[in-house]
């Protein structure tokens, strides 16, 4: 994904010494930073009054994760308790999936794709307009980006059936049913990015699927731009040479926003500061500079250029254009300084100025209004942060639930609503279990020790495991080690699940029934070993990914619930 390094450049600058070191930030800072996350959350974890775009947008891979994740949204995190009595179709969710030509659309084509696909659906099987709403200014709309292999985080997209958005969190949530369930990525991803919908009637907002962040900065806003991308600015001033190479900013997507009264922004991405300075010169005076986190909100307006700018290869399904290079870098840029950039990424002069002048004469016709063009929305500086797009990302992130003196770990367990080490579950008078572990929606019922480690929807008669995630797993005996991960497995066997130190055991489920266990280990990055079959399996990564293709994750998640219930009763749990 195009922004992915965007993402991973915002994880260390907001634990950069220069930046946010808790231990240098004078009081008042620290309280109007502890003011704002606590805001923040607040509006996050109303389970009574959830913050909830009016139309949600799910873009995936192929049709049974769309009509997946319509009734899950709708009968979830999106459904809206003070709604339910309404005659509005409001909040309505269309998942749609993205049936591009092979190589798919980019996220800037992909966007308007889906977009125009879910506004089609919601006329025809909801009868609302959502063209003319949003224009109108009476909706805000949201879209999600979920397509994709997830390679980096294999095999846990492989034990969804490629349905990646999927994965499950080790902490479980009510259902609509009463029912508890660990939460999935997605999941966990609406329910924080709602807190922008009450600013943004009238627009689309456009958010990746595999992170979540609490702003230390206001959330609540006036758009004053048609679009406005989210960034972390640094400082109060613009960085000088030094402090510009100091903080990776040449390395990464950056944001920078005039000192003027309309704080227009531009976007430039790996240069130096000498190249910054000369790019932006048609800004005027650089007053803050940040890296880009890739998620933007349009204008209803803007939106309707865009599709119409891209009409022919919308109605064509051809052609891949992503939101950075192809949109808002010439639409922000002047010609020469955009050349020289996709000159960097190995694209031909020639093909980067027919670009720039095709989006330099939409920019033209467009008319602004009373908004600026392109504008910055800061999250923070020391905003939380928590990215699942790499395995170890995963583990670390939810072995922190662990930590009880951690205060971003405090952060994540109030955002998953954790109120409490052991919840809605069942554990036996001889099993261990240490201060720090969390236990969900679990039973293991005779034996076992439990350190460090963390359990959803898990079980057993005994578990033995020491800092390890186990996940919706259930068998006679479980044991794992230091960094391991255990997930969606079902084993009726005597000797249970045996997982070493850093061994990473997830199964796939077919529709049948059919499960096949997956391994790999804490220290293997997914995306590096895609192709090898590596110890202990029969299938490559890619071999899993392609024979999970087109699944019907609904029909499976079911069948995998009845093997789950089926295991636990014949060991008498």
């Amino acid at each position: 994904k195009s922004n992915y390094d965007n993402r991973q450049i915002h994880v260390l600058l907001c634990s950069h010494p220069l930046l946010s070191s808790a231990n240098q930030m004078p009081s008042p800072a620290k309280k109007m930073k502890q003011e704002a996350l606590d805001a923040a959350l607040s509006v996050m974890t109303d389970a009574e009054n959830p913050a909830l775009y009016d139309f949600t947008i799910i873009c995936t891979t192929d049709d049974h994760q769309a009509a997946y994740w319509t009734k899950r949204l709708s009968e979830g995190v999106c459904h809206s308790p003070s709604a339910a009595d309404s005659d509005s179709p409001f909040p309505l969710v269309l998942a749609v999936s993205e049936d591009w030509s092979a190589g798919g659309a980019g996220n800037g084509l992909g966007t308007l794709y889906a977009y125009a696909k879910a506004a089609k659906l919601a006329k025809e099987q909801h009868g609302v307009d959502v063209d003319e709403q949003l224009r109108e200014g009476k909706i805000s709309a949201a879209l999600y980006h979920t397509a994709g292999k997830g390679t980096r985080l294999a095999p846990l997209p492989a034990s969804e059936n490629n349905n990646k958005p999927g994965v499950k969190l080790p902490v479980c949530h009510k259902l609509s049913d009463g029912s508890f369930e660990p939460m999935t990525v997605l999941e966990a991803v609406v329910k924080q990015t709602g807190i922008y919908a009450p600013s943004r009637k009238g627009r689309l907002s456009v958010f990746w699927g595999d992170q979540v962040f609490i702003p230390s900065a206001a959330f609540s806003y006036t758009p004053t731009h048609h679009v406005d991308i989210m960034c972390t600015l640094l400082g109060d001033t613009a960085p000088t040479a030094e402090e510009w190479s100091e903080q990776g900013l040449d390395k990464y997507g950056v944001i920078a926003v005039s000192k003027g009264e309309g704080r227009n922004a531009a976007q430039v991405e790996k240069v130096d500061h000498a190249t910054a300075v000369k790019m932006l010169e048609s800004l005027g005076d650089i007053g803050q500079v940040g890296p880009s986190l890739g998620s933007f909100s349009v204008s209803a307006v803007m939106l309707e250029a865009l599709c119409s700018e891209y009409a022919s290869e919308l109605s064509a399904k051809a052609g891949k254009f992503d939101t950075d290079p192809h949109f808002w870098m010439p639409l922000t840029l002047p010609e020469e300084a955009y050349v020289s950039l996709m000159g960097q990424k190995g694209v031909d002069a020639a093909i980067s100025k027919a670009h720039h002048e095709r989006m330099a004469k939409m920019k033209a016709a467009f008319d602004l209004g009373s908004m600026g063009l392109f504008g910055a929305v800061d999250v923070g500086s020391d905003a939380a942060w928590w990215d699942y797009g790499l395995l170890k990302l995963y583990y670390k992130n939810n072995i922190s639930l662990t930590d009880f003196d951690d205060e971003t770990a405090d952060l994540y367990r109030r955002f998953l609503g954790v109120r409490a080490a052991k919840e809605n579950s069942t554990i036996g008078d001889a099993v261990k279990v240490d201060d720090k572990s969390c236990v969900f929606s679990s039973t293991v019922k005779d034996s076992g020790s439990i350190t460090n480690s963390v359990l959803a929807s898990v079980n057993a008669l005994s578990v033995e495991a020491d800092g390890a995630i186990i996940v919706n797993c259930t068998a006679k005996s479980i044991k794992a080690g230091k960094n391991a991960v255990l997930y969606n497995i079902v084993d009726d066997s005597e000797e249970g699940i045996v997982a070493g130190e850093g061994d990473v055991i997830v199964s796939v489920t077919e529709e049948d029934g059919t499960m096949m266990e997956l391994k790999s280990k804490h220290s293997i990055c997914g995306g590096k070993a895609w192709k090898q079959v590596l110890d202990g399996n029969t299938l490559s990564f890619e071999d899993v990914h392609g024979k999970n293709k087109d699944s019907n994750v609904s029909a499976i998640e079911t069948k995998r619930k009845h093997l789950h219930k089926q295991a636990s009763a014949s060991f008498g749990l």
